[in-house]
């Protein structure tokens, strides 16, 4: 599979650079090309989209706004997707001393892949300011703005610096989640999700109590409730799990938990399967999670927790499990030859554990 670094490859460029001499009269095709392609097999994924708008602003006009008109002209015929944040990450790079030019424009080019990166350049400067716009913006009709106000605000984005002052205080953003909490589009109401599960890593109270004062019996609400506190429940958190009268006082064992081999290499499935055994009189609520320890480049080991079922384990219930799990290097893992670890949890409990040999 190519690599995804390659979406701004030559063939890019060149339709880039058609794009926006085509659109600007003065701007130097061949010498953008030239710049811009210089170092590209040294950039991954990241660095190229930053060295595009760098480079994109040493060729436009020096003015700012002029700047940005051109990009308005060039937008319709630039891909969208993820490569369509050149236009953003232009704006959040060289906007900052014209905000209100730079809202407008990052609430426009959010539609045509995301400024919930560049968003952040502005909180981090100036968050009440910047807050108070994305208010505004979680009332907007349109489905990507409303997710850039939740998206952009969380405080750790994936991809993104963390945003400090929202760790200390996350109730910054409450207003715009409150304005979320029930939205009707489910590409809104993930990134809902995802940022109150930001918030409960480092303000677990905090986000237990917003929650609760909230609907649960809105169906839109009640599931950004239950994807918020994956990370909670995965950990076990009694409060948690009582949200979802998930049993907290777990009584089963596991029995016959086999791996299919203790000897994998790189690219393989490991399956594996097990017994799931109530020894209890009444019924339990179960979540069921299953756990890879990979190992790091530094030798040292990394738990990664999955999803795997949900169910009520009836009194004395014996229920047989199985899974796989495919170990092949991806854009956001890389894999090391070791010993690895595979737990099988159950309402944050570890109730089962057996190494393998993983070989790259």
């Amino acid at each position: 599979m190519e690599p995804l670094k390659e979406m701004f490859n030559l063939e890019f460029y060149q339709h880039y650079a058609t794009v926006f001499s085509d659109v600007d009269r003065n701007f130097n095709a061949p010498a953008f090309l030239k710049d811009v392609t210089a170092n590209l097999d040294e950039l991954e994924l990241n660095g190229r989209l930053r060295n595009t708008a760098v480079v994109l602003q040493k060729h436009l006009p020096k003015s700012f706004e002029a700047a940005v008109d051109i990009l308005y002209k060039a937008a319709p015929a630039l891909k969208r997707g993820y490569t369509a944040l050149v236009l953003p990450d232009f704006v959040g790079l060289y906007g900052k001393e014209h905000f209100q030019r730079s809202m407008e424009a990052l609430k426009d080019f959010t539609s045509l892949g995301s400024s919930e990166f560049a968003i952040r350049e502005f909180l981090r400067v100036d968050l009440d300011r910047t807050l108070k716009v994305m208010q505004q913006w979680a009332e907007d009709k349109d489905e990507h703005v409303r997710r850039l106000a939740s998206e952009g605000s969380r405080p750790r984005l994936p991809w993104s610096f963390k945003l400090e002052q929202l760790i200390k205080d996350p109730a910054l953003t409450a207003s715009i989640l409150e304005r979320l909490k029930a939205d009707e589009s489910a590409y809104v109401r993930k990134s809902v999700a995802n940022h109150l599960n930001d918030i409960s890593k480092d303000n677990t109270s905090y986000m237990l109590q917003l929650v609760k004062s909230w609907d649960s019996g809105n169906l839109h609400t009640s599931w950004i409730i239950k994807h918020a506190s994956r990370t909670l429940i995965k950990k076990g958190n009694q409060e948690s799990l009582s949200l979802f009268a998930f049993e907290k006082d777990v009584k089963l064992q596991i029995d016959n938990f086999k791996l299919s081999s203790n000897q994998l290499h790189l690219g393989q499935d490991l399956q594996f399967g097990f017994e799931l055994k109530s020894i209890k009189d009444q019924p339990q609520k179960l979540v069921i999670d299953y756990a890879v320890h990979y190992i790091k480049a530094s030798g040292e080991q990394s738990k990664k927790v999955f999803k795997l079922k949900e169910l009520t384990l009836q009194p004395h219930q014996v229920l047989q499990i199985t899974k796989k799990q495919l170990f092949k290097d991806l854009t956001t893992r890389k894999h090391y030859s070791g010993t690895h670890i595979l737990e099988i949890i159950v309402n944050g409990q570890v109730f089962g554990a057996k190494e393998f040999e993983l070989h790259c």
